[in-house]
């Protein structure tokens, strides 16, 4: 039985940490994937948890503030 990939089509690396902001994969487990035993590919996945919990906080830290309420527009 071969595990699947983590992969979610959102491909874009976090200078910061390493890690796909989609899958939070490095880049050098990304490229190994389709060779790596399941055993590799266990270990990767049993880290993507705390990972994906990581990149959030930084990813909403770095986010512009939500505005309260929409910008008025002019006057009619």
């Amino acid at each position: 039985m071969s595990l699947p990939s983590p992969c979610v089509n959102v491909c874009r690396m976090h200078a910061a940490t390493g890690w796909c902001e989609g899958c939070a994969r490095t880049i050098e487990e990304i490229a190994a994937w389709g060779r790596l035993p399941d055993e590799a590919k266990l270990r990767v996945w049993r880290l993507l948890p705390e990972r994906r919990l990581r990149l959030r906080a930084l990813l909403d830290a770095a986010a512009p503030p939500v505005p309260a309420s929409p910008p008025k527009g002019p006057a009619s």
